[in-house]
């Protein structure tokens, strides 16, 4: 066979690739994710009756954003590494902005508070399951972010694996946050990020395996 037979045989069929395909998996992805979330959390946990109230007071809207700005950065960290050879760029700086501010907001409140009161900002009313209802209400989300990867090209599979954790935890802990009475900044750091970081964990750990191509 000679050569431009070769090279035609191989065009032939050859469509060209959506630029916009990306985009396009990473937003069914999060929308079927988020709606599965939702569904999920309203069927264990149901809205917070007090919702109507809680959202009149500023907190409410700090638990909102805290998860909110990561998810962001999430998402973009997370198309990035959907890529071969794309750069992380500032992502992974990024990330440690909501954390580090939420931080110091949590650190001024338990210096503030008199000593009787502080085992109970940091534990609240429901320390015991918030970590792994975050998790559990992720778990809808992670599978899709998985599955929009997964139809990239993805190289850097551990990396790639806690970044669809991280934007599946950010909304999960979005959805999760509407039914969640609890409104310390204190809390909010401890257990919040623990609920966060265990898909981040679990993502790290099946990468590899989930997203191999």
């Amino acid at each position: 066979m000679k050569t431009d037979d070769l090279i035609a045989m191989l065009a032939t069929g050859v469509a060209p690739v959506d630029p916009g395909l990306a985009q396009k998996r990473f937003q069914n992805g999060l929308l079927f994710g988020g709606l599965g979330a939702a569904a999920l959390m309203l069927t264990l946990f149901g809205l917070n009756p007090n919702l109507p109230m809680v959202a009149m007071l500023p907190m409410f809207w700090v638990k909102l954003v805290f998860p909110a700005s990561l998810a962001a950065i999430a998402l973009l960290l997370a198309q990035r590494l959907s890529h071969p050879g794309v750069p992380m760029g500032w992502a992974p700086a990024a990330l440690l902005g909501p954390i580090v501010l939420l931080a110091v907001l949590a650190t001024s409140v338990w210096l503030q508070a008199a000593a009787q009161d502080r085992s109970a900002l940091l534990l609240g009313q429901t320390w015991k399951t918030c970590a792994l209802s975050i998790a559990l209400v992720s778990a809808p989300v992670f599978v899709a972010v998985m599955w929009a990867m997964k139809g990239l090209a993805p190289t850097r599979l551990r990396l790639a694996g806690a970044a669809a954790g991280l934007l599946a935890s950010t909304v999960g802990t979005l959805v999760y946050a509407l039914h969640c009475p609890e409104m310390a900044a204190p809390f909010l750091l401890v257990w919040y990020g623990l609920g966060m970081a265990i898909p981040v964990a679990v993502g790290a750990l099946l990468g590899p395996r989930l997203l191999h191509w």
